[in-house]
């Protein structure tokens, strides 16, 4: 009889083998199988299906594919994803590959159909295999119980032994390897024999499994019951007072895996023998954990990896803050000392300034452009030197102090540390705080700072320390010798603007929930809010009366339909209220014994009058106005430098018998103290003593002396940025402060007009208004005089 030969789809099995007379499942992605099925629904939904011989080969072909396989009919095709379809089919015959004669786009080959012997009756030879079958499947399913009910009583009522070996074959967890062997082997008797090897083989492996898991489950079991009775001994060694051989152990695990310098390590060590010795419960080792527990804490060889990048620092530094061009310059200076010596030791920078001009942002900003940790500490207000040093540790609630604290929380020893405040630190009979900055804030004695508590050397030389202060005034000598001052000074009106136009506004606005496009607040309404709702150095207030712009715009966007609020200084006084502050309260006319001093103030600089006023009497001297001892004796000075002046400045000689001066400074509630009022005190006294006006638009500050010399003074920038404010059109200054005025912003030095003066006769030359008789002979002169200069011009040409 010829064999029977086709022509058929080819559909290639990874790691699944199809039998005659049984149904299979499987998920087809391939192109080349998708197509093959294609062909054969268009055809007689037969297909050959045959194992791959390696699973990881994506396009087989001929020589990576088993010679048999089984043609199989298509029962059902089910799409589950775009790319995949699911396939059940029936297989019908075995076949041999003969010749793979298309591989694209699907496989197809010539197959031969192959017949299988006939099974024969069932002898006792063929009987003792059915039943040795049965027991080693007992024996499998035993081991495996996962194989469902149906296959069971399948396997159980079958006689046929080709047909059991391939259903068997076919429903166990083999390799495709042995299910193909059962594939190609036609004589049923033999391929149930192969099943019987394969089955005694699983069965083996299985046992050995099972033996192993039970192993191990006994293992788990025993440790678990370790444990358990571990843990029972622990509560009763608790109960007992008895569990520090663990805790001693974790102490010590934790020194040698913390790679402490050679001192600290030795300090530990020792401490963790005697809290060993220890008994339970004793205070002693109760303050013992403490202070390990502290120490271990410190990040002792952790170091942050800086960045020392001028340009990213300049970036960043004029991104978030605007103008202070002479810090922003100090700090890349460092920065770039950084770049070209990265072992440099930590400087100690002190930022002073009035409130409100960034200074403790700008020292944030520092540690953003150095990618430094930073740590804040505020010293206004402390009095006790154990904030700085630390408590000893036997005290009850010891601990570290803020230095100590501010590194451990910073997680670094070289972050950046900022001391907020430093000019308000107290003293008391508790110690001197500042004089324990002394060591703190010295580069060449901090490489061994010890804390009270600690009580190891810890190295503060890689510590970047950045001081803020209001003023300079209070901070003791010997520390402020330590520190590199920068000043940063009030801010003009124009900056203000800007400051609230680039930062303020934007953040308020995020803060209020407003868009670009819902509130628009005009450059002179801005301005209007500067001048006439704030007179302040920084920019707190300025940035506090923005915040209620916003929430006003906020309320009229929410219970009006407008979709965008305009605010123009017309609308100021409706959203603020009165304005606070009115440039017209300063007199507009010359007045007797009332001259326009200037005064320096934490929040920046201040118009302050001076009145002076005489009658007759006894030649007693009254001074009024809440004035500190320093301006009380200030005023005594001027009054004797113009009696010993009397004959010069026309004033009657025994003017002090018979007159009484009243000095007086306005808002008597406000302290006022300091010498640089000298020169308008005595101003304000020679004018109400002669009768002679003092000029409205002239303003000064000066000390004076008993023989009439101006000394300088400070605060220079604030004072001429206050005569501005207030509409002074000339200052009278110290002949020794002309050198300061180069620091003074260029948009003040051109409203203003400076005076030096070296002697107390050039500021009354200046200041006092002449008699209008003596001011009409004196404009004649000088017209005459200049008549004469161009005749003698003319005659020149």
């Amino acid at each position: 009889m010829e064999p029977i030969t086709m022509n058929i789809p080819v559909l290639a099995l990874r790691g699944l083998t199809a039998f005659p007379n049984e149904t299979l499942s499987f998920d087809v992605e391939r192109d080349i199988s998708i197509y093959a099925l294609d062909n054969a629904m268009e055809n007689d939904r037969r297909l050959f299906l045959v194992t791959q011989k390696e699973i990881s080969v994506a396009d087989p072909t001929e020589e990576d594919l088993y010679r048999v396989g089984t043609i199989c009919h298509i029962l059902q095709i089910i799409k589950t994803s775009e790319n995949s379809v699911r396939v059940i089919v029936e297989g019908e015959e075995r076949a041999r590959l003969h010749r793979m004669w298309q591989g694209k786009p699907f496989l197809q080959a010539n197959v031969e159909v192959l017949e299988e012997e006939f099974p024969g009756k069932i002898t006792p030879r063929v009987e003792a295999m059915l039943r040795r079958t049965y027991a080693l499947f007992g024996a499998y399913k035993e081991l495996a119980p996962q194989l469902s009910d149906d296959f069971i009583a399948a396997v159980l009522d079958c006689r046929d032994t080709g047909r059991l070996a391939d259903l068997i074959a076919q429903n166990i967890t083999l390799r495709h390897q042995d299910r193909q062997r059962v594939l190609e082997e036609l004589r049923p008797n033999r391929r149930l024999q192969i099943v019987n090897d394969i089955l005694t083989h699983e069965v083996d492996v299985l046992s050995l499994e099972m033996q192993m898991e039970q192993k191990v489950r006994q293992r788990v079991a025993q440790v678990q019951k370790d444990m358990i009775l571990r843990e029972q001994v622990k509560v009763l060694q608790h109960e007992l007072g008895d569990d520090g051989d663990e805790e001693i152990a974790e102490y010590t695990e934790k020194i040698q895996r913390a790679k402490l310098p050679e001192e600290v390590h030795k300090r530990l060590t020792k401490e963790v023998e005697r809290l060993a010795k220890q008994p339970f419960g004793s205070a002693e080792a109760s303050v013992i954990r403490n202070y390990l527990d502290v120490c271990l804490e410190m990040p002792w060889n952790r170091f942050s990896r800086e960045r020392a990048d001028v340009d990213q620092a300049r970036k960043l530094l004029d991104r978030d803050h605007y103008g202070l061009e002479k810090v922003k310059e100090r700090i890349l200076e460092f920065i770039a000392v950084r770049q070209l010596n990265p072992d440099a030791k930590g400087k100690i920078l002190c930022l002073v300034g009035p409130p409100g001009v960034g200074k403790t942002s700008v020292a944030i900003s520092v540690a953003k452009a150095m990618n430094r940790k930073l740590a804040r500490l505020s010293l206004g207000g402390v009095r006790d030197e154990a904030d700085i040093r630390g408590h000893r540790k036997t005290y009850i609630g010891a601990m570290p102090g803020r230095i100590i604290e501010a590194i451990s929380r910073a997680g670094a020893m070289n972050p950046l540390l900022v001391l907020d405040e430093i000019d308000k630190l107290g003293s008391d009979m508790r110690g001197d705080p500042a004089s324990a900055l002394l060591e703190v804030l010295d580069g060449e004695q901090n490489t061994s700072f010890r804390d009270h508590f600690l009580e190891v050397p810890v190295d503060l030389s890689r510590v970047m320390f950045i001081t803020t202060a209001n003023t300079t005034s209070t901070i003791p000598r010997p520390l402020l010798d330590r520190m590199e001052v920068i000043e940063l000074t009030s801010y003009t009106d124009e900056e203000k603007l800007q400051i609230a136009r680039t930062h303020l506004l934007p953040k308020q606005m995020k803060e209020h929930g407003l868009k670009k496009s819902q509130l628009r607040i005009s450059d002179d309404a801005i301005r209007a809010v500067i001048t006439d709702y704030t007179r302040e150095s920084g920019v707190r207030t300025l940035e506090r009366l923005l915040g209620k712009l916003c929430r006003k715009a906020a309320m009229r966007l929410v219970e009006t339909d407008v979709k965008r609020v305009d605010i123009t200084p017309r609308d100021l006084q409706e959203l603020l209220g009165v304005p606070h502050y009115q440039d017209n309260a300063r007199s507009r006319q010359d007045q007797i014994g009332v001259v326009n001093g200037l005064a320096w103030t934490e929040v920046g600089g201040e118009l302050l009058e001076v009145e002076a006023g005489v009658m007759e009497g006894s030649g007693k001297l009254e001074l009024t106005g809440n004035l500190g001892k320093v301006m009380q004796e200030s005023v005594q000075a001027a009054y004797t430098c113009l009696r010993s002046r009397a004959a010069e400045l026309g004033i009657p000689r025994d003017f002090y018998k018979t007159k009484d001066i009243h000095v007086h400074f306005p808002e008597g509630a406000v302290p006022k103290d300091g010498p640089s009022a000298g020169i308008a005190i005595a101003t304000a006294m020679l004018s109400a003593l002669t009768g002679r006006p003092v000029r409205h638009d002239v303003a000064m500050t000066g000390e004076v002396t008993l023989r009439g010399r101006v000394l300088p003074i400070g605060g220079l920038k604030e004072k001429t940025m206050a005569a501005k404010r207030s509409g002074i059109r000339t200052v009278i200054i110290p002949k020794e402060n002309e050198k300061d005025l180069e620091e003074i912003d260029q948009t003040v030095r051109a409203a203003l007009r400076f005076v030096t003066a070296e002697t107390v006769d050039a500021v009354f030359a200046h200041a006092l208004a002449l008699p209008k008789k003596e001011a009409a002979v004196e404009h004649l002169t000088a017209m005459a005089g200049l008549e004469r200069q161009e005749v003698r011009c003319g005659d020149q040409l």
